[in-house]
């Protein structure tokens, strides 16, 4: 593979690179079916860094020239396409526990009463199972469920909302995708997202062949002079963003900001997801649903707070857009399957719920606080509650080579290229999960062994 790169190709050594993969397969010399080398075979051949590598072969495979498969590598797609949407690349796609390190990629939740809390429920649900658990779920039977709901929500000013806006989904991602199918018209829709964000978005707007472009971000989040110029050159239809706990930057919008959000949101017609599944202790700034309740939908689970395995979610719909958003979830499930419905039903009017997310907000408060005290020397953001933090690496480090030297040494992060568009710039950064499912112990000697490896930057940086 020398000379891959492509001397055709202006700016960043990953577009050189995508170039010259193209050139090659255009050429024959990459038949179809042909294995390229992993990331790193091919970063040291090339002489560039894993993430440039990564970066190329993710450009690659949205245009459909690769395939990405989990486990067996990458491959020239084949010449006739594939239904449905691009497949997530490797890079991309979900990631499988590794025996032994400290998995600091995805929040887990620390069991703080759960387990326990669940078999009761689950104890009193079976004796209430009867005769109608046998036809159809219907959205009828969820009424009191959405009003436990909007009782879940009550400390957070989001403006009008009765149990006729919500609609019960299969967790944040699914209420994501149920959102789109209400929201997105045309041949070509298109959806805006924050230049760093959480995956799941591009991937919905990917399964709803939605155009998707990244919005500039500062340290409150989208900016409004982008938002606007994005509004005037592509015309979107809805904006999805987190304003009160930016994934993966941690970042908080503050209520002039999101004033300004709003404004432009309405003079450009744009639909809003606000994605709240990640929830800080204080509630005291209005949602955007509570200042434009007409445009804006709410998004929330209990996956980050309560279980992630129970799959439930919810949607709070734009004021009279509640029947739209019930019709569109009718029609892709009919309703929430009955025993996860009356689970959820009785963890919220028993309290357990609210116990349990109390708890949970608690460890992570600790534990937040933690990597702020061993890491406060370096560019760390963070919020009491949250179960990540965000790290601005200091100079001499590369997101890619640090996430490379701490999985040398048992622990796993994600770099910045995880959470950027494909032509979009990936910061010298990284985003740490605080393992809720490991010991205080165990993440402090994992911190502590980063703190170290922060201290130390490689000498050469052309690897």
């Amino acid at each position: 593979m020398d000379t891959i790169l492509s001397d055709k190709a202006d700016g960043p050594k990953y577009l050189a690179l995508a170039q010259g993969l193209r050139d090659r397969i255009a050429r024959g010399d990459l038949a179809e079916g042909a294995q390229l080398p992993p990331v790193r075979d091919l970063a040291w051949e090339a002489k560039v860094t894993p993430g440039t590598v990564a970066r190329a072969y993710r450009i690659l495979t949205q245009e459909g020239l690769l395939e990405a498969t989990v486990g067996r590598g990458t491959f020239v797609a084949a010449r006739t396409p594939r239904l449905g949407p691009p497949p997530p690349t490797e890079a991309e796609a979900d990631f499988r526990p590794v025996a032994g390190r400290l998995d600091l990629r995805s929040p887990s939740l620390p069991e703080v009463g759960q387990v326990a809390a669940l078999g009761d429920s689950l104890r009193r649900v079976s004796m209430k199972v009867d005769a109608q658990w046998l036809g159809y779920v219907t959205q009828s039977g969820e009424a009191a469920l959405r009003a436990q709901v909007v009782d879940w929500l009550g400390a957070r000013v989001l403006g009008p909302v009765s149990a006729h806006d919500v609609v019960l989904t299969h967790g944040g991602q699914s209420a994501v995708t149920l959102i789109l199918q209400c929201v997105l018209r045309g041949d070509r829709p298109v959806m805006l997202i924050e230049d760093l964000c959480y995956p799941g978005f591009r991937y919905a707007g990917r399964l709803a062949r939605a155009e998707v472009h990244g919005v500039a971000l500062d340290e409150q989040g989208i900016r409004p002079d982008a938002l606007e110029a994005a509004c005037r050159r592509h015309m979107p239809q809805v904006l999805c963003l987190t304003p009160d706990a930016q994934n993966p930057t941690t970042g908080r919008m503050g209520q002039e900001r999101r004033r300004q959000i709003v404004s432009i949101a309405e003079r450009y017609n744009l639909q809003i997801i606000e994605d709240e599944c990640y929830t800080p202790r204080d509630h005291d700034v209005p949602t955007l649903r509570a200042m434009a309740p007409g445009r804006v939908w709410y998004v929330g689970s209990l996956s980050k707070t309560v279980s992630a395995a129970l799959r439930f979610g919810y949607v709070l719909c734009p004021s009279g857009m509640g029947p739209a958003g019930q019709l569109a979830a009718q029609q892709a499930y009919f309703a929430l399957s009955q025993p996860v419905a009356a689970l959820c039903l009785d963890l919220f009017q028993s309290g357990a719920a609210a116990e349990i997310r109390a708890r949970v907000l608690e460890d992570f408060t600790k534990r937040s606080q933690m990597a702020a005290n061993i890491l406060g020397s370096h560019d760390i953001a963070w919020q009491p509650g949250l179960p990540f933090v965000w790290l601005n690496l200091p100079q001499g480090w590369r997101s890619s080579t640090f996430a490379r030297r701490a999985e040398e040494a048992g622990m796993l992060l994600r770099p910045s290229d995880h959470y950027v568009m494909v032509n979009g710039h990936a910061p010298n950064a990284v985003r740490m999960a605080l393992a809720g499912d490991v010991s205080l112990k165990r993440l402090e000697g994992g911190l502590r062994d980063l703190a170290g490896l922060l201290a130390a930057p490689p000498a050469d940086m052309a690897v």
